[in-house]
C-alpha cells in the first residue's frame, strides 16, 4: 500500500512540474501573433466581388505570410510591409473597406 501512495505522489509531482513549465513569449512572438491577427482580419473583411485594389491587397497578404514563415523576425521588414499596406489603404476609394 505504501508503494501505491508513493507512486501517486510521484505522478502528482511529475504532473505539477509539467504544468509549471510554460513557454516564455518574447516580444517577437507577440508581434508575430499580432500580424497574424491583422492578416486574418483583412481576409475576412475583403469582399468577394472585385474592387480596384484587391490584387494589390492580396499580393501584400501573400508577401506578409511569406515573411511570417521565416524563422527570424526582422523588424525593418515588417515596418516596410506596414508602409506598403498604408500606401494601399490610401489608394483605396471604398470607404467601407478603408475603415
Amino acid at each position: 500500500m505504501a508503494l501505491k501512495e508513493q507512486g501517486k505522489d510521484l505522478k502528482q509531482t511529475d504532473a505539477s512540474e509539467k504544468k509549471k513549465v510554460k513557454k516564455v513569449q518574447t516580444d517577437n512572438d507577440v508581434k508575430r501573433k499580432a500580424v497574424k491577427l491583422v492578416i486574418a482580419h483583412l481576409k475576412r473583411k475583403l469582399p468577394e466581388n472585385g474592387f480596384t485594389v484587391k490584387e494589390q491587397l492580396t499580393d501584400w497578404i501573400n508577401g506578409m505570410e511569406e515573411l511570417l514563415a521565416k524563422e527570424e523576425f526582422v523588424m525593418a521588414e515588417y515596418i516596410e510591409m506596414r508602409r506598403n499596406l498604408n500606401d494601399i489603404i490610401e489608394r483605396t476609394f471604398d470607404e467601407e473597406l478603408r475603415f
